[in-house]
């Protein structure tokens, strides 16, 4: 694992940050879950200092029995899924972007460097346009996310668009990706959950 820099204090949001000496035993199953490898092998970080979990996943830990699924749900998409991790990670990147959630930009702007994604292409994604160097496959994929994003509906077109790349188990891996995303974007709104501040690194995107 390559080091990252570690968040400066904490700010706490609408929900008290968790550290692990102050868990129930089921929140400190779900902790384990998402401190753990293979999230915690990732480019960002997910704990502060004191051990609290950055991100939505503090929050989770104030439902625990939910925020299991909810982890297990996102393992299966981030490690397991069939998608490629480029393109999983352009998903990602274009939900936040659109949906304008910190979090998720500091985190996934992060591992989609790591994927195969140019900064150029971040750039233009956080400034909510589609980089001309999409191939026709992912530029199906995120047309089929922004119409989910836009309206919850998919005209014809779209979806036939995606339908020329993607069989039936793609496109519905898909959309569960970008429901999953845009799940733990509202709650990181409904906590007001800041990123975490790293030296030398932007949080936000770059989209007005």
């Amino acid at each position: 694992m390559s080091e990252t820099p570690t968040p400066a204090a904490p700010s706490q949001g609408r929900f008290p940050l968790l550290v692990p000496a102050e868990l129930a035993p089921e929140q400190a199953s779900l902790y384990g879950a998402i401190a753990g490898p293979p999230r915690a092998d990732g480019p960002f970080r997910l704990t502060y200092d004191d051990g609290a979990l950055t991100g939505p996943f503090n929050v989770l830990l104030f439902a625990p029995a939910i925020g299991q699924a909810v982890q297990e749900l996102g393992a299966v998409l981030r490690f397991r899924g069939s998608l490629p991790g480029r393109l999983r990670e352009l998903v990602i990147c274009t939900l936040a972007a659109e949906l304008e959630s910190d979090y998720e930009w500091y985190a996934h702007s992060r591992v989609a460097l790591t994927a195969g994604v140019s900064a150029t292409e971040l750039e233009e994604l956080g400034s909510g346009r589609l980089p001309a160097t999409l191939d026709s496959a992912e530029h199906a994929a995120l047309d089929l996310v922004r119409a989910l994003l836009d309206s919850a509906t998919v005209s014809e077109r779209v979806h036939a668009a995606a339908a020329e790349h993607f069989d039936h188990a793609g496109i519905t891996e898909l959309t569960v990706l970008t429901g999953y995303y845009r799940l733990l974007a509202g709650l990181l709104a409904v906590g007001a959950v800041p990123a975490p501040s790293e030296p030398g690194h932007g949080t936000t995107h770059t989209r007005p």
